[in-house]
């Protein structure tokens, strides 16, 4: 109705008087108009005003002033007033698409019949904006699959968001897919084989969503997925469902056919609670989700609490970062005790940490974040430099050789991305120190997870004269054929064998059989956790060579532990 009634009020030009040569000589769509009582003119236009098709009033008047209401009134509003100048934005839809204006007017002199003249420019914006709105599809768009990518998401969501506040849905559920052998693929076959496998995953995953649901790919190997939900966790469970069920065929692959394997997380809200300001938040719980099912091989739903966990845990790392750089962290020293004769055969190095803010951070705490963040590294070679160098300093208090040595503990990690034995000679040379007084100590999971790595590693840590400790033996995978093929000097028999063993008789037969099996095997053994006499002479009674634990000592700072081989030694 509103554009009926400005065309209304609008006369069309029907021929009028010759453009001026001022006007004609304009580069851009120039039109003389003018305001007499309630009736709009063209008096004059230019050749470009034609060749727009603007010299048809009606439509650069009405089609704007049906898109935006009042504009009509504030065009005639400002013609009757006494402003030399008024603005405004033109868009109308043309022959060839959707065409963009920034329309101008000013006041010429008035007719000798009173009515008001103006001239009105109109520039043509169409290929800026077009330009704009490709710019910004590949802003919010994935190049690869032609999903939203992780900022087209968050913007899709706030949108059904805003739609749902009308509509009677109670929950949404955000889902993030991560691709879990997406990484071995794109190695081993290329990445243009890792291109096709997220087409592929793409197409799959949108085929078994519903109407309304939204697909993104968030970047790399993982997608999101946000969905309503009329029915709470049924709903969600469902689309998980439907999602493994698409993904379960086999995805031929240069000539391969290969199984998805895909760990799904799972966060869900309701719009009532949830802002624009927390989709971000919404999306890191399914991704928190997403990495426990990483883990756990299942669907997993987030709960409340672990995002936080996760936010503690990148405190953690944060702060462990300035402790490295800072030099805050320091070394405790765990005797080791030969069971026979009752001296300190040595040290196992140990690391510790006590933040300004946090207090005492176990290990237990800060060592996974650093494996996790790779910080393992630097702290893998401060803690093998900082050993080597307390001893060096014992042996100059001394004014000889110590007869005892230290043990470094060595990350499945560090084993894996460094090169240790570089590491190794380094700290050798550098504090002095025989390699003979050096024992490394790995777990089982580091042998396990690269075999030849580990040999490789193993047998250059020899050559130094290295001496290498299987730690927390009996918990891992290890092998008869595993302790045959390696250097391996040492078993650590873990505590929780030792601590029950005068308890249980399953666990004693399980050290007995350790002990026999080092002997076979010439192997020296060490015994984890005792703290009593009795488990001390019993262990001592089968043979076993050393231990450690709080009967003896508790970790203890460079001087004290001198001080303790003092007392125990002389």
């Amino acid at each position: 109705m509103q554009a009926r009634a400005i065309e209304a009020a609008i006369i069309p030009f029907q021929g009028g008087d010759a453009a001026p040569d001022w006007l004609a000589a304009l580069p851009v769509a120039a039109a003389i108009i003018c305001l007499c009582g309630n009736d709009m003119t063209i008096e004059a236009f230019n050749s470009e005003y034609a060749s727009a098709s603007l010299d048809r009033a009606q439509e650069w008047m009405a089609t704007k002033g049906a898109k935006r209401p009042g504009i009509y009134a504030d065009v005639v509003s400002f013609m009757r007033s006494d402003r030399s100048s008024q603005s405004f934005d033109l868009h109308r839809e043309g022959w060839l698409g959707p065409q963009y204006f920034t329309c101008s007017l000013g006041r010429l002199a008035d007719r000798a019949d009173g009515a008001r003249r103006f001239l009105a420019i109109h520039i043509d914006r169409t290929s800026e904006r077009m330009t704009e709105k490709n710019l910004r599809r590949e802003l919010v768009s994935d190049s690869l699959t032609g999903l939203p990518n992780r900022t087209g998401f968050g913007e899709d969501i706030d949108a059904c968001l805003a739609d749902m506040d009308r509509l009677p849905v109670s929950q949404y559920a955000v889902l993030a897919i991560d691709l879990v052998r997406f990484s071995r693929i794109n190695e081993s076959l290329g990445a243009v084989a890792g291109d096709e496998l997220i087409i592929t995953v793409a197409r799959r995953l949108k085929s078994s969503l519903r109407q309304g649901d939204i697909l993104a790919r968030l970047g790399g190997n993982e997608f999101g997925i946000f969905a309503r939900l009329n029915n709470g966790l049924s709903d969600a469970l469902q689309i998980v469902e439907r999602l493994n069920s698409a993904l379960a065929a086999p995805c031929r692959l240069s000539n391969l056919q290969l199984s998805i394997e895909a760990a799904i997380g799972c966060a869900i809200s309701n719009p009532q609670e949830c802002g624009p300001e927390d989709v971000d938040d919404i999306l890191r719980q399914a991704q928190v989700a997403m990495k426990l099912a990483k883990k756990s091989g299942k669907l997993e739903i987030y709960r409340p609490g672990a995002l936080r966990k996760a936010r503690d845990r990148f405190d953690l790392e944060s702060k462990l970062r300035e402790a490295l750089a800072s030099g805050r962290l320091r070394m405790a020293y765990h005797p080791l005790i030969d069971l026979q004769s009752g001296s300190v055969t040595g040290f196992e190095a140990l690391a510790r940490w006590e933040d300004p803010e946090r207090g005492e951070i176990s290990p237990s705490e800060f060592i996974p974040v650093a494996e996790e963040s790779g910080l393992i590294i630097p702290l893998g070679r401060w803690a093998m430099h900082e050993a080597l160098q307390t001893l060096a300093q014992w042996d100059s208090k001394r004014g000889k050789p110590l007869p005892v040595g230290v043990n470094v503990n060595l990350s499945p990690i560090q084993m894996a991305r460094d090169d240790v034995p570089a590491v190794v000679e380094e700290a050798l040379r550098y504090s002095g120190i025989a390699g003979n007084r050096l024992t490394v100590e790995l777990t089982e999971s580091a042998i396990i997870a690269d075999p030849d790595k580990a040999r490789q590693v193993l047998t250059a840590l020899k050559t130094q004269y290295v001496s290498v400790a299987m730690d927390d033996f009996g918990t891992g995978f290890s092998n008869l054929a595993s302790l045959h093929r390696l250097p391996i000097d040492i078993l650590k028999i873990d505590r929780s064998f030792v601590g029950e063993m005068l308890n249980d008789q399953d666990k004693c037969a399980i050290v007995e059989a350790i002990l026999s099996l080092a002997r076979s095997l010439k192997l020296r053994t060490t015994a984890e956790g005792i703290e009593s006499p009795e488990l001390c002479a019993a262990l001592a009674q089968f043979g076993c060579d050393q231990g450690q634990g709080f009967h003896f000592a508790q970790p203890m700072p460079p001087k004290k532990a001198y001080e303790f081989w003092l007392s125990c030694n002389n």
